[in-house]
């Protein structure tokens, strides 16, 4: 027929097209779907699922054991009128919001709430500051700049118990090493009380807290400007822009990111802090340095008023919810915007 068509002119006809049907879904397995069915668990694709799910198990088991169990005990401890006579009777009456109105009412409350915002706002800003001045600082090549990176991580690295005690021997008013040294130079003639006068404990508080947080700020915002490309600092260096000028339309607007990641954990951490004010003053001198986080303490482990405690540590919580929430949404607008 080929030979034919060729002499007299006319075309083949091409091959007609075999159509194959696809093969039928295997039983259990939902269209669209790679999740295996109930006879593919042990297949390659099964055995891999379960893998995954024994690796996350013990994670979720964990945290619901620490982290979940004690917030709702705690949020249900906050309505009852728990006592030491709880652990042996273990009766706890229902008192509703009676402990969320003996501890909002008072005349500690006020005065830790703006401890609180004092300690936090005061040490937020003066890790921040010193943190980038740092980090930037470093972005310089110079000889043994890693050993004192290193040695920068030691206050982060050390217990806070330690570090609070330490700082109570600098600090002390007769034999501190701060006083000595600055009566030593003539720069003061009676050595101040920075722990024990109600108008220098939160500050000696808050610069001590700053020393503690300097490490995580500089850690976290040096790693965010090795993420700026050199071809940046060079393009703006063309058209004039060095030193503050580069750092305010190159560095800055690419740190943001990192920044606001640091800001907010700074604050969620800072404003529980607990070690440091119990190891330096304990909330003195004259609820001075008492905070939230250290007056729920002092009601629960001091006086024994667990429901009191619970329900300002709600509180605390609260607050941090809030300003998280809040923060991060006015960053996102003006990301946006």
């Amino acid at each position: 027929m080929a030979e034919e068509g060729r002499a007299g002119g006319t075309t083949a006809r091409p091959p007609l097209l075999t159509v194959v049907a696809p093969d039928p879904p295997a039983p259990g397995a939902a269209a669209g779907t790679d999740r295996p069915g109930r006879a593919g668990w042990w297949s390659p694709r099964g055995r891999e699922r379960l893998l995954q799910l024994g690796f996350l198990l013990p994670a979720v088991a964990y945290l619901l054991l620490f982290f979940g169990y004690p917030v709702v005990q705690n949020a249900v401890m906050a309505f009852q009128e728990y006592t030491t006579a709880t652990f042996y009777t273990g009766e706890a009456p229902w008192v509703g919001f009676d402990n969320y109105v003996a501890v909002l009412t008072s005349a500690v409350f006020n005065q830790a709430l703006v401890n609180t915002v004092l300690f936090t706002v005061g040490s937020i800003a003066g890790q921040f500051v010193i943190g980038l001045a740092i980090a930037v600082f470093f972005q310089r090549r110079f000889p043994l700049s890693g050993v004192l990176r290193s040695l920068l991580l030691l206050p982060w690295l050390m217990p806070l118990i330690v570090s609070g005690a330490v700082w109570r021997w600098i600090l002390d008013q007769d034999n501190g090493a701060l006083n000595r040294f600055l009566g030593g130079v003539g720069l003061i003639g009676e050595n101040p009380g920075w722990l024990t006068s109600t108008s220098l404990a939160l500050i000696a508080v808050i610069v001590v807290n700053i020393w503690v947080g300097i490490p995580f700020n500089t850690t976290i915002l040096y790693g965010g400007l090795q993420d700026v490309p050199q071809e940046l600092y060079e393009a703006a260096a063309l058209d004039g822009a060095t030193g503050w000028r580069a750092f305010r339309h190159v560095t800055w607007p690419l740190l943001r990111p990192v920044v606001n990641v640091v800001l907010v954990l700074g604050v969620v951490y800072t404003i529980k802090v607990l070690d440091i004010i119990l190891g330096l003053t304990g909330g003195g001198p004259a609820n001075a340095t008492q905070t939230i986080a250290t007056q729920s303490y002092h009601l629960s482990f001091q006086e024994f008023r667990f429901g009191q405690g619970a329900a300002l540590g709600n509180v605390l919580i609260v607050i941090s919810l809030v300003f998280a929430l809040f923060y991060l949404r006015a960053n996102r607008r003006a990301g946006q915007g």
